[in-house]
């Protein structure tokens, strides 16, 4: 079905189990906000000071790294060598416990100044700070859980990740209001009940999927490796994470400094971009439910050599990806408080938040298409275009606001012009990058 099999069903049914998934957890990320709505606008602040590292996450454990390990898993399976996946399963968990290691010791250990950085004062940072601390002690949970995702996408079960991060998602929702707001009688945690719920729950699917790994039937079988641990199994995962982690680091990168600059203009300003940009962020989930599909389809054709049909498999998830993220940016766009309405009555949160949605809401078809764009490149294994491209992105978002901000007061309309226009640049560059060596041979 992979290497022959009609393009458009056979994205469909294999992004299936993953758009899924992402629909639950942009509804986790909604329901956090929400939970965390009820506590006060200096709570909800909070949680957008920590929000671009939560996210990141995310997006490196499930979207980086993790299209690093399924593109390696991908490759190799299409090239027939069933040993070589095993023993990429196998270095992709010491990958997850390293990685795990850096994120608790970065984002607890110098978390404080981190957001202090970003604008965060007061209870504002004492609350960002209680948050990521919980949140990033556990977060070994999110990261063994997601790379084992990615293993079992690479081998092309999209369901067993797909469902197990589902029923998990379910649960999440409902307890997280229990540890936030003290419901049947639990001690209320505040704003750590959205992180407290978030580790118990991955740690569920970590136990759910490892079952589907260590079993006769599994497509490949998680052990340890026959040969040892390699560099050169790392190196085949670490070529794309890593990169792919610095596409991250520069995506969110863009973010956390058009934070900094609202910081400006003070705490309701924060909250409203932060509940505008969280839409953004949504997103890359959204894009994830088709792209880590691309990451298999695209691996396991360059690996059988079929470069014309890899190709022709990521324009087509790209414009189906894209499609999507245009008609929900067209429906913000127009009316904003569809979105804005779910988390604030906070006039100053909503203004800030209405002028980003008019603004970059347009944009969101291209951020859709070239989100999808880089999760198939990570299936060819070469990652050096997405890196340019968001190069692109981050210099035209952040130069470009400070010039509207300190050269013509053009205030947050200029800067939010800037950030569309980084966007675009950013899907412009990754559609020119399908034309490169990697895609034809």
């Amino acid at each position: 079905m992979m290497l022959a099999g009609p393009i458009v069903p056979t994205i469909l049914s294999l992004a299936a189990p993953n758009v899924l998934n992402v629909a639950m957890q942009s509804l986790v990320s909604i329901s956090d906000s929400w939970f965390i709505a009820q506590l006060g606008i200096v709570d909800l602040a909070a949680l957008a000071l920590v929000f671009p590292t939560q996210m990141a996450l995310g997006q490196m454990s499930a979207g980086a790294m993790g299209g690093g390990v399924s593109s390696s898993v991908a490759r190799a399976l299409g090239s027939g060598n069933r040993a070589a996946a095993e023993a990429a399963a196998a270095h992709a968990l010491v990958i997850a416990l390293a990685m795990a290691c850096l994120f608790a010791i970065a984002f607890v250990g110098f978390g404080r100044p981190i957001y202090g950085a970003l604008g965060g004062s007061g209870h504002a940072l004492d609350a960002a700070e209680a948050f990521a601390t919980v949140l990033f002690v556990g977060c070994f949970a999110h990261w063994i859980a997601n790379t084992l995702a990615s293993v079992l996408r690479g081998t092309g079960d999209m369901k067993t990740p797909g469902f197990a991060l589902v029923a998990t998602a379910a649960v999440q929702i409902p307890l997280t209001g229990t540890l936030t707001l003290g419901w049947f009688g639990v001690p209320a945690l505040g704003i750590r009940g959205p992180a407290a719920s978030a580790v118990i729950c991955f740690t569920l699917a970590t136990l759910w999927m490892a079952s589907r790994l260590i079993g006769a039937k599994s497509a490949i079988r998680l052990h340890w490796p026959r040969d040892g641990f390699r560099w050169r199994s790392f190196n085949d995962i670490l070529k794309v994470g890593l990169i792919a982690c610095l596409v991250v680091i520069l995506t969110n990168g863009t973010v956390l400094l058009v934070t900094a600059l609202i910081g400006r203009a003070g705490d309701a300003a924060i909250a409203g971009y932060g509940i505008g940009s969280r839409l953004e962020y949504m997103l890359v989930p959204i894009s994830f439910g088709i792209g880590a599909t691309l990451t298999t389809l695209v691996g396991t054709n360059i690996g059988a050599r079929q470069y014309a049909r890899a190709q022709r498999l990521a324009w087509i998830g790209a414009f189906m990806a894209g499609g999507i993220a245009a008609a929900i940016g067209v429906v913000v766009a127009i009316w904003p408080d569809l979105w804005l309405g779910l988390f604030t009555t906070n006039a100053g949160a909503l203004a800030s938040g209405r002028t980003y949605l008019s603004i970059v809401g347009p944009a969101y078809g291209f951020f859709g298409l070239a989100m999808a764009l880089y999760f198939a490149s990570q299936g060819t294994g070469e990652m050096v275009w997405p890196v340019v491209a968001n190069l692109s992105r981050i210099t035209i978002a952040v130069c470009g606001s400070l010039f509207a901000l300190d050269v013509m007061g053009w205030g947050t309309r200029g800067l939010f012009a800037f950030v569309a226009a980084g966007i675009v640049s950013f899907s412009a560059v990754l559609a020119f990058s399908t034309t490169r060596r990697a895609w034809r041979a």
